[in-house]
């Protein structure tokens, strides 16, 4: 096989996932093909510096979507979002997933691997349905395909500018209980796991795949943050009025959290499966707690 028809097209590229799986596939010596809107975003840049070649592309652009399914072996698809002031617009982003699947298959594309989102108990979580129709068109396009669904990324401790998730004074909130144990995923091992997927398409062939490195409540993961950077670091809970404030389907989440549902990925199955599975103290050990001390120091 030649290394151009080896190639792998990323979507997502500049984003948490599709970033951190190209970065993956690129380390392993696997052509990447990267979708992007901006190649002059830093991000972009960075791709491109590490090999990757940068294919211009918008999901509402279909023949900027045909040129980049061309010629690649797989692909990894990220949700093309669709998150505006009313919430998640789950038509336009089933769409936009159904036409990238389609247009896959039309160009002959071996394989794809879609990342989507791991829903509670309950299917009613935010943002959910428009992924279950995406991995629908996907599982029914006769290529190889494997179904990933992560759950909360450690990295979201990370995050600024959001009222809800990160650290800010010393806070972490969210919409969870404090002591309802919750899981969490390092983004690198949902790289690692499509890495793997590309690696033997036939072993994970089919399998549809929760992602989860470790459970812990918010609480005791606001008390390892702490123990890892030495800056005290609490969680405190939104109340429900915030939550409803930020739409229907956030107080959902809210609500359904309060009845004890959450997601329950099959942790030490996914460890057989990649036995690096991260757990949150490694990730602090290997990049959480420096990066965090960084953000909180100044």
């Amino acid at each position: 096989m030649s290394a151009q028809h080896d190639r792998i097209l990323v979507t997502g590229a500049t984003g948490k996932q599709g970033g951190a799986t190209a970065r993956t596939l690129l380390a392993e010596g696997i052509p990447v093909r990267a979708l992007v809107r901006d190649p002059d975003a830093p991000a972009a840049r960075a791709l491109a510096e590490l090999g990757a070649e940068l294919a211009i592309g918008d999901f509402d652009a279909p023949d900027t979507i045909a040129a980049a399914v061309s010629d690649v072996r797989a692909v990894f698809g990220v949700p093309p979002a669709a998150f505006g002031p009313d919430g998640w617009d789950v038509e336009l982003e089933a769409t936009r997933g159904e036409a990238l699947v389609a247009a896959s298959r039309a160009a002959g594309v071996e394989q794809f691997v879609f990342t989507g989102v791991a829903s509670f108990a309950r299917n009613e979580r935010w943002g959910v349905n428009g992924k279950l129709r995406i991995e629908r068109a996907v599982a029914d396009s006769g290529m190889r395909y494997t179904l990933l669904r992560p759950v909360r990324f450690m990295e979201n401790y990370l995050a600024q500018g959001f009222l809800v998730d990160g650290i800010h004074d010393g806070v972490n909130r969210h919409l969870f209980p404090a002591d309802l144990p919750i899981q969490m995923i390092a983004v690198d091992d949902i790289a690692a796991v499509a890495a793997l997927a590309f690696a033997e398409p036939d072993r994970l062939h089919g399998r549809t795949l929760g992602l989860a490195g470790d459970q812990l409540t918010m609480r005791e993961a606001a008390a390892r943050i702490t123990e890892a950077i030495g800056i005290p670091v609490r969680y405190e809970e939104i109340p429900e009025s915030e939550a409803a404030e930020r739409g229907p389907e956030i107080r959902n989440v809210w609500r359904l959290a309060r009845e004890g549902d959450t997601w329950r990925a099959d942790i030490p199955a996914l460890r057989e499966i990649h036995p690096g599975l991260r757990s949150f103290d490694t990730w602090l050990a290997e990049i959480g707690a420096a990066q965090l001390k960084s953000l909180l120091a100044g």
